[in-house]
């Protein structure tokens, strides 16, 4: 079991604390919300008696605290600056989603959990704050800013990183830089964008689960008899780079489309610039994959549909990028 059984009323009250912020009409009950979230996600780090997970405990607490700080200061600062309110609010809020510049301990707060509470973080955990920040898409210097900066630190600080983990929370942080562009286009399009990602996501944090994978060499060391293997790790880190025509290219086309509709070319350059340096350190971590695929006679090779449901389930969510034309073309 990912959790124990007695976790599951704090993974219920995580999602109820999301909840009640996306469906509150005030911004105090949307910081109850966050601080039930907050509340609840704690104990799910420490499911495990680990004292490595205790150490992220705190140190995501006190991070996520510090947020929360900010949220009551500017309330209390509204009454004699009602101006420089929002900008305080931004800056508590892209510090809860670890963006740049604010994302300093979003890897080290990766590092030290396990893969099912990693998707948490860069899932569920994302979905609050991003709400919130979608009631301040008038601050459009500000956002923009923090996504250019989110897109160059996503790009550059995956490089010669040697752990799963910090590739996820890196590649996390430039799609992060997508979300926030998105913010002001539309709901819509931020929604879709985040959909996308938390799919792609899953299918590749539970294929590192299932064979225990946390550094660069634990893929090394796996056995490559398996031709599925060698298939859906590439077709995974390609989708989530948004390669063409792979699923994560479908929000990465539609946010394209629309940054041009609305003229927004330079942060367009920054973003697509960003997108081809991720790719690359995906492919820094497929060559051997390609390298050691061996062939396999028709006798040994096992029906696609005798195969894991995590090795189905990942291979059909990323081939809706390739299916997704041929309605257009019938």
């Amino acid at each position: 079991m990912i959790f124990p059984f007695s976790s599951f009323v704090f993974l219920f009250t995580l999602l109820l604390g999301s909840l009640l912020t996306i469906s509150s009409s005030s911004w105090f009950g949307m910081w109850i919300g966050l601080e039930l979230n907050l509340l609840s996600f704690i104990p799910l780090i420490l499911a495990k008696n680990n004292p490595l997970y205790s150490e992220t405990a705190l140190k995501y607490f006190l991070i996520q605290a510090l947020g929360s700080t900010f949220i009551i200061m500017s309330s209390c600062l509204y009454l004699s600056f009602s101006s420089s309110i929002s900008p305080l609010i931004i800056m508590a809020l892209l510090l809860k989603l670890g963006a740049a510049p604010f994302h300093f301990w979003f890897p080290h707060i990766m590092e030290g959990l396990s893969w099912p509470q990693a998707y948490i973080l860069l899932s569920i955990q994302k979905l609050a704050p991003m709400y919130m920040l979608s009631y301040l898409h008038s601050y459009y210097l500000m956002i923009v800013f923090s996504a250019i900066i989110s897109a160059l630190v996503g790009a550059l600080g995956g490089l010669n990183v040697m752990s799963l983990r910090k590739i996820m929370a890196f590649s996390s942080i430039n799609h992060m830089s997508w979300m926030l562009i998105a913010i002001f286009i539309s709901d819509f399009m931020w929604l879709t964008y985040f959909v996308f990602y938390v799919l792609i996501s899953l299918s590749i944090i539970m294929f590192f689960n299932s064979s225990h994978s946390y550094y660069f060499s634990d893929l090394l060391n796996l056995s490559y008899s398996n031709p599925y293997f060698t298939l859906l790790l590439p077709l995974n880190f390609l989708s989530l780079g948004g390669l063409p025509p792979f699923t994560g290219f479908v929000p990465k086309w539609f946010m394209i489309q629309s940054m041009l509709m609305n003229q927004m070319i330079l942060p367009l350059m920054f973003l697509i610039l960003s997108a081809l340096i991720t790719l690359y350190y995906y492919l820094r971590i497929l060559l051997p994959f390609i390298m050691l695929l061996n062939p396999v006679l028709l006798s040994n090779f096992k029906p696609f549909f005798y195969s894991s449901p995590i090795t189905i389930l990942s291979f059909l969510l990323n081939i809706i990028g390739i299916l997704l034309p041929i309605p257009f073309l019938l």
